[in-house]
């Protein structure tokens, strides 16, 4: 039989769903399971999205335009002007939800084979967008001693090539609740102005910074105006995963051009969701934005306080985001997880965490960490926690 590409054969699977059918087998099994694997908010979408939508059904379900609807670009730019960030309508294109807009920025940066440096651990599907444009994702690790913030210019800058086209970040990260400071936001300003690369930045998770910090956006960078894509979602700012909306922003007409033939080619993001999200972007306080955060900074604080006693787990505070990654007393987290699905449970409950070996391109790398996304209401996370502190424990007395 003819084997499939090699493309295909390559790509990852996802860290993050790949253990779902030792999830499966043990609901049928009659376990309740904990998601602590997946970054799903269990926070309501906001009412009047789904208001929006019944009040905007056309009688035809017609294509869209291919950059996106106007009244939801010009609500992403109404967005960015209250933050003091001045985007035009027509350096927005909508996309099938920030995945798409990672893929659309990869694309229109790189030709096949070309590289782009990211600081690993990083969202472990940058290596599925990466696989699909043909590029190569060169890693720079980060580690957990220092909340895994970017370490030195100069070893950035040693892993520079010719085949170099840019860097791509995440803040606030994930996996690792990360937030870059204006400092290491201003060297990478440095390195890509003086290497003429681009700086690709997922800021997904802008609005959720913690115990008073800011957000700094690429966005605001000075002199790198045509050098910076911006990739964002409302998947997880207005608990929205399943509409597939995101965006991509650049100040750079020739790359918006560009990303709108890579849009055409698609022909539209979702029509219908995009009317729900042009209200969110239009109508949600600053209200909203503060209780998500002080509800994500609560049950960031719970992680904490919950495994602070556990021996041999190690974590730095998270700054953003709604994820931890963190070191655990085991030689394969991966082994870990699966024996939490298969082998335990307490009370008929098991938790299901996400390995990080697969957020790492070294090989090796990871082995011993798990991310937990903080995405649940604190009574559940609780329960959740207490059972990941049980299962260590027996798994460090039974099996490893």
């Amino acid at each position: 039989m003819t084997a499939i590409s090699e493309r295909c054969a390559d790509m990852q699977a996802s860290p993050i769903r790949k253990l779902v059918p030792l999830a499966n087998a043990a609901k049928t099994r009659g376990t309740s399971v904990y998601h602590l694997n997946i970054g799903q908010p269990d926070i309501p979408t906001p009412e009047g999205y789904w208001k929006a939508l019944k009040e905007s059904l056309p009688e035809v379900l017609a294509y869209g335009p291919s950059q996106g609807l106007l009244v939801l670009r010009e609500a992403i730019s109404t967005y960015y002007s209250r933050a003091g960030i001045d985007i035009d309508t027509d350096e927005i294109i909508i996309t099938t939800g920030g995945s798409e807009a990672v893929y659309f920025a990869f694309m229109t940066t790189c030709d096949v084979g070309d590289e782009v440096i990211c600081f690993e651990p990083f969202y472990t599907n940058y290596n599925g967008f990466a696989t699909m444009a043909g590029i190569n994702l060169v890693p720079v690790t980060t580690v957990a001693e220092n909340g895994f913030h970017l370490p030195s210019k100069s070893e950035i800058e040693s892993k520079i090539t010719e085949k170099t086209k840019a860097i791509l970040i995440c803040t606030p990260n994930n996996p690792t609740g990360t937030v870059l400071s204006p400092e290491e936001l201003s060297t990478l300003s440095d390195i890509v102005q003086k290497n003429d690369l681009f700086l690709l930045s997922d800021e997904v998770y802008r609005d959720f910074v913690f115990d008073g910090g800011s957000h700094l956006s690429t966005l605001e960078l000075p002199d790198i105006e045509d050098r910076v894509i911006v990739m964002d979602s409302i998947s997880k700012r207005f608990s929205s995963c399943g509409a597939r909306l995101g965006n991509m922003i650049s100040r750079n007409k020739t790359i918006m051009e560009a990303a709108l033939k890579l849009g055409q080619a698609r022909l539209c993001p979702p029509t219908v969701a995009q009317y729900g999200a042009a209200w969110i972007y239009h109508h949600l306080s600053e209200d909203y934005y503060e209780n998500i955060r002080t509800t994500y900074q609560n049950r960031r604080d719970l992680l904490i306080n919950e495994l602070s006693d556990v021996e041999g787990i190690f974590f730095l505070k998270p700054e953003g985001a709604f994820y931890a990654t963190i070191k655990l007393p085991v030689k394969d987290a991966d082994a870990f997880a699966s024996w939490m699905l298969t082998d335990f449970q307490l009370n008929g409950e098991t938790t299901m965490v996400a390995p990080a070996a697969g957020f790492y391109a070294t090989p090796g790398l990871g082995l011993d960490l798990i991310r937990i996304a903080f995405v649940l209401s604190d009574d559940k996370m609780r329960k959740a926690l207490n059972i990941l502190k049980n299962g260590i424990k027996t798994y460090l007395e039974t099996v490893q």
